[in-house]
């Protein structure tokens, strides 16, 4: 019998470092717009490719936990909320980089960016539908979408959310969700109880943990944009920081923060 086996190591020679993680064509990805370049765009470049590299790990995250729900491994889909909240707190963190770049330096190439702009964002706007905060009119207002970023976002609107997911655990708890206030006295109910409703009560936590950190990314994220910018309008046409602090009440989960006056 022929023994076979995977050679590891310098001496396999089957994949490397470089070519594992594709980074020929990931740092062949940074192309600066600016004539004469601008030293920092390629700081403001790589930040936003980070972002977006960020957010297609949450929504890989976001559905595994949304379809462990529905499974009723609820240990499983609170462990991955934990790994969304630890990426979450990076992406607040992750402006302190951009903030090093002074507004006299992002002037040298913005208007370079026009009419791109962050509002454009397909995966972030995708994790909000997923979260809960569904709104068609986004679509609407999008400009220069691909066919496969139309579909992805159509389907997006479509799916159930992390909400729907969370509701059906209750249900396979025992727990009434047929109407909005019977979801209110069932997340009563769990927070009265925990030792009779633990993963329910540890996954309403994770849901709001996640709220709360998208809501503190909003929050810096406009704090940010005035210290740029300050009243100007944004590349893509919005109204800049106007518009971004009109999204600062915004709450995926409000019957979860409704529960912290019940109690």
């Amino acid at each position: 019998m022929t023994e076979t086996f995977t050679s590891f190591g310098e001496d396999g020679a089957q994949l490397t470092y470089g070519s594992y993680l594709r980074l020929p064509q990931l740092l062949d990805s940074q192309h600066l717009e600016s004539d004469p370049p601008a030293h920092d765009e390629l700081l403001f470049i790589t930040i936003h490719q980070v972002y977006e590299l960020w957010f297609k790990q949450l929504l890989h995250e976001a559905t595994a936990a949304r379809q462990a729900m529905y499974d009723g491994r609820l240990w499983w889909a609170s462990h991955l909320l934990n790994r969304m909240h630890v990426i979450e707190r990076v992406l607040v963190q992750q402006i302190d980089v951009l903030e090093t770049m002074t507004p006299q330096d992002f002037l040298e190439f913005r208007q370079r960016l026009a009419p791109a702009s962050g509002f454009q964002s397909v995966q972030f706007r995708e994790l909000e539908f997923l979260s809960g905060a569904k709104d068609r009119s986004y679509v609407d207002r999008f400009r220069g979408l691909t066919a496969d970023e139309e579909h992805r976002l159509a389907a997006r609107l479509e799916e159930p959310t992390l909400w729907d997911g969370f509701c059906d655990a209750l249900r396979q708890q025992g727990l009434a969700t047929g109407s909005e206030d019977e979801v209110r006295d069932s997340l009563v109910t769990a927070a009265h109880d925990r030792s009779t409703y633990p993963e329910v009560w540890v996954l309403a936590e994770g849901l709001v943990q996640h709220d709360e950190l998208a809501a503190a990314w909003r929050a810096r994220h406009v704090v940010m944009v005035e210290r740029m910018i300050g009243t100007k309008t944004g590349t893509g046409g919005s109204t800049g920081a106007a518009y971004l602090s009109s999204r600062l009440g915004l709450r995926y989960y409000p019957l979860l923060w409704e529960l912290r006056s019940a109690l």
